[in-house]
């Protein structure tokens, strides 16, 4: 889908699946909400370099994943046993150790389970904004998805990885 050049008249479009990605991630709206504020307002920044760029959207929701997931960071550290323990430590927080899984993923493997899982796109439109083949795409999706359950101390151990 490609996006016009107005960007005031494009932010409600932009916004609601901003909102929505980030909302998944953070669970919580109002941390939600400022992350799509904050990724809009860094499109709005880059917006000249975007028009015309097929890839808009795609951009937005990836922008906003990454404001969502540094949110979390922020809020606190992570050590590196918590994520490398054999099972999820009681009482921790899951988004935070999803967080710090994605960002041990090879940069390919975690652009593929962002979109493909968290913005919800189809193999198709990860493929187009990536500028990779579908079977690039599953290849990434499914080495991303063994590599978190890896990390996460795989689904046997209670651990979801449902987005």
């Amino acid at each position: 889908m490609v996006l016009g050049n107005d960007f005031d008249s494009l932010f409600r479009e932009l916004y609601i699946p901003a909102f929505s990605v980030a909302l998944r991630i953070l669970r919580d709206q109002q941390d939600a909400e400022d992350a799509a504020s904050e990724a809009l307002a860094r499109t709005a920044a880059s917006w000249r370099r975007l028009q015309g760029v097929e890839y808009q959207r795609a951009w937005v929701l990836r922008v906003t994943a990454n404001v969502s997931i540094d949110m979390i960071r922020r809020r606190r550290t992570v050590s590196a046993d918590l994520v490398d323990a054999p099972g999820m430590p009681v009482g921790c927080d899951d988004r935070l150790v999803l967080a710090a899984a994605l960002g041990k993923l090879p940069r390919r493997q975690r652009e593929v389970v962002v979109l493909r899982y968290l913005a919800d796109m189809t193999e198709l439109q990860v493929a187009d904004h990536l500028h990779i083949s579908q079977g690039a795409v599953k290849q990434h999706s499914r080495r991303g998805l063994a590599a978190l359950r890896d990390l996460l101390g795989g689904p046997a151990q209670g651990v979801s990885l449902a987005f």
